[in-house]
């Protein structure tokens, strides 16, 4: 029996066993059963990835699928597509740049680097600081850890953060009217430097945050730590900006990983250390402890859809939120007896 299943009101192994999907399967057995489970490069060949690989471009993107209207800067649809289809490469699968189309990905990522260290393209020519952490998330784990260009990001991503010591989108810290905005994001404009004198972000710095967690040596640094006790100390509330700003947002999941909420701030907080006897942290785990299902899986939503909106009915998206779940419970409570 293992120790952290024990907390858990139902035992998921048996769902996860029953899913069909083999990257599931792998990892359920590497990573909650500690059993061998073979190189996860076997995992590259899976059809699913394969899909993913074969409509990667010459230039290591991949192609937005839909309507492109002109904006700033060029490599703009390009950026972001690549960013949602290495996510499912890196995430689900394991890849790493030992595989030529995680090197193509990465590449063409970093080329989007600026001089100064963020990576930029996402809102137009601004400081997009909780997609760079992201990011950077995402090449930290296909084997960049060392690569000077990301010790240029986290130097970036340092001196960016608000008085408070957490972050925030910039833009967002001084007050513009919609035309301006979109002006400013959609046309070739300086970045708004931020104002530090206002509060942070609990969603922006759940993202930025990422890239701390994924690194061995960031994870450490006393930035990081006073950052989490931040981001923890707002679980459930609202956000300090419009945007994103529902305290809904929380409890709606999706994997691989995007929008900030309870799952990737615990996916975080748990790879930094975090106790599980924190009182923030316990809120946390006992939401997820009430809100298992019988069947030992998790939904993928807990806020009631509008009548009209669009649900995620992936087959298996409960399954990757689920196994995300019990890898959290496995670091804060450990392994097998």
């Amino acid at each position: 029996m293992a120790i952290w299943s024990e907390h858990l009101k139902y035992d998921p192994i048996p769902a996860f066993l029953s899913s069909n999907n083999e990257a599931i399967i792998y990892y359920v057995k590497r990573d909650l059963l500690d059993e061998e489970s073979g190189p996860v490069s076997q995992l590259w060949k899976l059809p699913e990835a394969q899909k993913i690989i074969r409509k990667q471009q010459a230039d290591g993107t991949w192609k937005y699928p839909g309507k492109q209207i002109v904006v700033y800067p060029g490599h703009h649809y390009r950026l972001v597509e690549t960013w949602k289809q290495f996510r499912y490469l890196v995430e689900k699968y394991e890849i790493t740049k030992e595989h030529p189309a995680a090197e193509k990905a990465a590449e063409f990522l970093f080329s989007c680097q600026t001089d100064e260290g963020d990576i930029r393209g996402m809102i137009g020519n601004q400081y997009a600081t909780y997609y760079t952490g992201a990011i950077m998330a995402l090449l930290i784990r296909a084997g960049y850890a060392d690569d000077p260009r990301i010790k240029k990001g986290f130097k970036w991503l340092l001196p960016m953060r608000q008085k408070d010591g957490g972050w925030t989108i910039p833009l967002l810290t001084v007050k513009f009217d919609r035309k301006t905005i979109y002006r400013l994001t959609s046309e070739y404009c300086e970045p708004v430097e931020p104002d530090r004198s206002r509060p942070f972000s609990h969603n922006w710095t759940g993202m930025v945050l990422r890239a701390f967690a994924a690194h061995p040596e960031y994870r450490k640094c006393e930035e990081a730590r006073l950052a989490g006790e931040l981001l923890k100390s707002r679980f459930f509330k609202k956000d300090s900006y419009s945007s994103y700003m529902s305290a809904s947002n929380w409890i709606r999941f999706q994997y691989p990983f995007w929008w900030p909420n309870l799952l990737t701030a615990f996916d975080s907080l748990s790879l930094m250390g975090f106790s599980g006897k924190d009182a923030d942290i316990r809120k946390g785990l006992n939401w997820f402890i009430g809100h298992q299902e019988m069947n030992g899986l998790w939904k993928t939503t807990y806020v009631p859809e509008k009548k009209g909106s669009s649900k995620d009915k992936a087959e298996d998206t409960q399954y990757w939120i689920s196994l995300a779940i019990c890898r959290v419970f496995k670091r804060f409570y450990g392994s097998c007896k």
